[in-house]
């Protein structure tokens, strides 16, 4: 389990930063971009759940996601030789098939309600819509980031699944949210010519 006494170190005072095996690494290496984009996808989520209902279906969804990034973000951070997590007795936290597994059968599940799309859609809609596909954007620049941080070093493979599946999830999410209020706002090319 994570303690933390104090919130300053000053150890990154030098540009560098900690990953869990105690190494250290450039604030500036992609690896740490994929995590800052991990970190503001999470936070991106956090503020669409913030409007929604939180006894909802979809707020427990994306709490459990929530969650999962931050799974990720240690994934991310443990170097792919080192077994062991937080703890002596922890396991390395890992992205695995099931959580992936899951977000497909979210996906799905709430898809087969949806008519076919059509067109393309515009971020937008209801608040809460709005806010998941801006949540939808910044993942799938962490995906470009952590795919970036893999041409350089061992990452695990489910983390890059995860976040190309979620980035699914959000859409269809902010599909299934719209279509309770109206539906999607389809794009209509060339409209303003």
């Amino acid at each position: 389990m994570v303690k933390l006494n104090k919130i300053y170190t000053r150890t990154g005072d030098d540009g560098t930063t900690g990953l869990v095996d105690g190494s250290r690494i450039a604030k500036s290496d992609a690896l740490m971009a994929a995590i800052g984009d991990v970190d503001e996808a999470n936070s991106a989520i956090g503020i669409a759940a913030a409007v929604l209902d939180p006894k909802s279906d979809e707020a427990a969804m994306l709490s459990r996601i929530q969650n999962e990034l931050f799974d990720l973000g240690a994934d991310l951070a443990t170097p792919p030789d080192i077994q062991f997590g937080f703890g002596p007795h922890d396991m390395a936290l890992r992205i695995v098939p099931s959580q992936i597994a899951r977000l497909e059968d979210e996906i799905d599940g709430m898809n087969d309600a949806l008519e076919a799309l059509r067109s393309f859609i515009l971020p937008g809609g209801t608040e809460a819509a709005a806010r998941l596909h801006l949540a939808r954007a910044v993942t799938r620049r962490a995906e470009r980031a952590a795919v970036a941080a893999g041409a350089a070093r061992d990452l695990n493979p489910l983390a890059l699944n995860y976040l190309n599946r979620l980035s699914d999830h959000l859409f269809v999410l902010t599909r299934h949210i719209n279509a309770a209020a109206g539906g999607d706002i389809l794009w209509k090319p060339g409209a303003t010519r």
